[in-house]
């Protein structure tokens, strides 16, 4: 269970507002999107509104999703996120993110077997691949501190050789090979360079590389005067379903889903891309319990559709999601505040290790807290996110308005200030 979730119910129940409570708490714990709701909301209200709803609503499906949701679904990662065809009998959908990476680490992987992931890294991947698929994390060490990620993921063969060899040792299996591009934390990419020769380590050894762009259309613009110069040596993001689309080869993944880029987790949609039939029909016998809903499937197959709306909403989301960001890091740099330069995500990673009580997972806890009992300010720990260094920190960035954003950044300058105050 997430260290985070008490704290999290506290905060909504007491959530700033403006006017009826000034005082209140900001939850920046919980990766939701809410900045562009309103107008995805206005055209999901003018598809019920106007559009008629077709019969096979009403009916049984295709456990992976009907074809014509799979096809709109196809054309738009085709055209927004990997500008490669990507097949409607590539595509297996379930029941939220969450759905998907559980069935794909239950089908792919035998229980006991390992998957390796770079950390920091989302910490309910222990869960997903672990209560039901009964498979192991192994949290991949490629740096201690955030100014090693400057130039990108410092990932290398030697360091998946080695720990091949450690989980071997230990009579487990290197079986999947998990990463998040842009990353969940820390708001990196992988170069088309990195994930090439990360595909074809993993083909050789016949280890399943599974690349989540569940934030593949959350990104920053750097090019952003305000913060050109934080990225000197700029990474270009290229989807992992255009590499796949060259190799198609079964051994290589993608997971997305709309909970992020379009800001609807509620409706849980989740899908796997590959050009493994054999997956995709395993994930048809055993999806009829992950389903997604047929309405739910015809109503984002509208919205879908609609190119030129869905142009206008992913341009807004980008835009709003970059002012979140210039929000935060202006404060974060006044400060001098280490973090991580984002190209994408809803996050900041970020050092606050120079105000732990005590460099351990207890003086990590107790700083946590104190932000939020003096700020009102919710991250996510780095509990879980499986990474050696203790005093980092997640900051959703999407989930408050612009207004709300400042303000919290406000009471984080406030804090900040104050316990530099008392070391001096």
């Amino acid at each position: 269970m997430r260290v985070d979730l008490e704290l999290y119910y506290q905060a909504i129940e007491n959530q700033y507002d403006e006017l009826k409570n000034p005082s209140g708490s900001f939850p920046m714990n919980i990766a939701e999107n809410h900045l562009c709701w309103d107008m995805l909301k206005k055209k999901i209200q003018a598809v019920t509104r106007e559009k008629e709803i077709p019969d096979w609503v009403s009916s049984y499906g295709d456990p992976v999703g009907v074809l014509s949701f799979r096809e709109a679904t196809g054309q738009f990662l085709s055209e927004f996120l990997v500008h490669r065809e990507v097949p409607s009998d590539s595509l297996a959908f379930s029941a939220g993110a969450t759905s998907v990476i559980e069935m794909t680490a239950f089908l792919l992987a035998n229980q006991g077997d390992t998957a390796v992931i770079p950390a920091p890294s989302y910490p309910v991947y222990t869960a997903d691949i672990g209560v039901i698929p009964g498979v192991h994390r192994f949290d991949l060490q490629t740096h201690r501190d955030i100014e090693e990620l400057q130039h990108g993921f410092p990932i290398s063969i030697a360091q998946l050789e080695k720990a091949k060899t450690e989980i071997e040792k230990n009579g487990s299996h290197f079986r999947m090979l998990i990463l998040s591009s842009p990353d969940n934390p820390t708001g990196g990419i992988y170069s088309k360079e990195q994930l090439t020769y990360l595909a074809d380590w993993c083909i050789k050894n016949e280890i399943h590389m599974i690349v989540n762009e569940i934030y593949g259309l959350s990104r920053i613009d750097i090019r952003h005067p305000e913060i050109l110069t934080d990225y000197p040596d700029p990474i270009s993001f290229e989807s992992f379903a255009k590499l796949m689309s060259e190799r198609k080869n079964p051994f290589l993944h993608f997971w997305y889903s709309f909970s992020k880029d379009l800001g609807i987790s509620g409706f849980r949609v989740g899908l796997l891309h590959t050009y493994n039939e054999d997956l995709i029909k395993a994930c048809r016998n055993v999806g009829l319990s992950h389903s997604v809903s047929n309405y739910t499937q015809w109503v984002l197959q509208e919205v879908l559709e609609d190119k030129k709306f869905m142009k206008e909403f992913v341009d807004a989301m980008q835009k709003a999601l970059t002012e979140s960001y210039l929000i935060v890091i202006r404060c974060l740099k006044d400060l001098n505040i280490p973090f991580n330069p984002s190209y994408g995500s809803l996050f900041v990673w970020l050092d606050l290790s120079e105000f732990l009580p005590e460099n351990s997972d207890q003086g990590q806890h107790e700083l946590w807290l104190e932000v939020f009992n003096k700020t009102g300010i919710l991250l996510t720990p780095g509990a879980g996110f499986g990474h050696q260094k203790k005093g980092l920190f997640r900051a959703v960035i999407s989930s408050l308005s612009h207004q709300e954003l400042r303000v919290a950044m406000d009471r984080l300058k406030e804090f900040v200030l104050e316990k530099n105050h008392k070391k001096h």
